[in-house]
């Protein structure tokens, strides 16, 4: 059940989940919270059905595509835009369902149509978005990068989405290669700050790391390949890292839901097996770590928090795990000061669960455990 802005509600007794002993009487006024005081009874003897309830921030998966509706573009291309509307509204509907209430589109999705996926379909997904990707075939010299960031810019987007390197589609050799001069790489940065847009960049290691964390960018994603010495300077700069480990595992099985070809398989698999020492790097420097799927198929939407289980089986405890996906989350997005964390003040976005999610047992656990999902005020 996902219930939207409630001008009204009350809880009394419920855990918030991460703490350990505590139950709260917490009020939602007009989408945020605007109450949260210690219960006055122990769990034990409190009589009231929240009692047996727990409530965590809403989750913020920072890479995914909710515009996709197949993995291989071409397959999009031959339905009918009512049959990819459609679609696009029930992956709104099932990244709710499972507790993710923001989300950063990591290109594809203009900020019109997730408007009107939102009024239209009544999903209240808060999205934010780059609209499109800049990739290899724009390297063209800093005059056509101009032109192609005018147009998304025109779009409304509040960020710059940079294919830095290849991805799955790259031959190994040749993966790590930059897919932009240094000097249009430093272009792109520069040229989007100076119209007050953030900055994601696709990266899976090499030099791109090293002209991200000079240039300011505000998050790189995936780095697989992110070594010792860039992790700590990521750490110094600031700069995010959003790893995406789930979708690697998942198309490294040639029998999983994507079922793509061998040679992808083993590309995926090298990317899957170098993740976990990239995120141990990134853990023992400081790194600020983003919860990211990178999900773009129904079958996947819906299923976020997969990268819940991936990211504490490569290291991350489960507070580390959940913060990256809630408080880290919204500082990511810039948004540290009002989602993310249950506390006074804040939009009232999170979900209700019946069972400890800190004491879940895997993602399927946690998914089945969700008795309600709340999106709060707008911002």
């Amino acid at each position: 059940m996902i219930i939207k802005h409630p001008e009204l509600q009350t809880y009394k007794n419920i855990a918030i989940a991460g703490t350990t002993g505590k139950r709260f009487d917490i009020v939602i006024k007009e989408g945020r919270f605007s109450s949260i005081v210690e219960g006055s009874k122990p769990y034990e003897e409190s009589p009231q059905p929240a009692s047996q309830l727990w409530i965590s921030p809403g989750v913020i998966d920072l890479h995914t595509h909710l515009a996709w509706t197949d993995f291989d573009h071409a397959d999009q291309l031959k339905r009918s835009s009512g049959e990819v509307e459609a679609m696009q509204a029930k992956a709104f509907e099932a990244t709710l369902r499972t507790g993710v209430t923001t989300a950063r589109d990591a290109g594809g999705i203009l900020p019109s149509t997730i408007q009107h996926l939102v009024q239209h379909y009544q999903q209240p997904l808060r999205v934010q978005t780059s609209s499109d990707m800049l990739g290899a075939g724009d390297a063209r010299g800093l005059q056509h990068l101009e032109h192609r960031m005018a147009e998304i810019f025109a779009t409304g987007a509040g960020w710059i989405k940079i294919m830095a390197t290849g991805g799955l589609g790259a031959p190994t050799e040749q993966v790590l290669d930059p897919n932009f001069s240094e000097e249009e790489f430093a272009f792109i940065v520069r040229n989007a700050h100076d119209h007050h847009k953030k900055v994601l960049v696709h990266t899976w290691g090499g030099v791109t790391v090293d002209w991200s964390i000079h240039a300011g960018v505000e998050s790189i994603e995936h780095g697989m390949f992110l070594t010792a010495d860039q992790a700590g300077r990521l750490a110094e700069s600031g700069t995010a890292y959003v790893p995406t480990t789930s979708i690697y595992r998942i198309a490294a099985d040639p029998k999983s839901v994507l079922a793509l070809n061998q040679v992808i398989c083993e590309r995926a698999a090298r990317a899957a097996e170098a993740h976990s020492k990239a995120i141990d790097y990134a853990k023992r420097a400081g790194v600020r770590l983003g919860f990211g799927t990178d999900y773009a198929t129904p079958a996947l939407h819906g299923y976020n928090l997969q990268e819940l289980d991936t990211l504490m089986e490569y290291g991350l405890t489960r507070t580390e795990a959940w913060q990256s996906a809630t408080g880290n989350a919204a500082e990511i997005l810039g948004s540290g000061n009002e989602l993310g964390r249950i506390a006074e003040g804040y939009i009232a976005d999170a979900i209700i669960f019946n069972a400890d999610p800190y004491q879940a047992s895997n993602a399927e656990q946690l998914r089945t455990s969700i008795v309600s999902v709340i999106t709060g005020a707008d911002i």
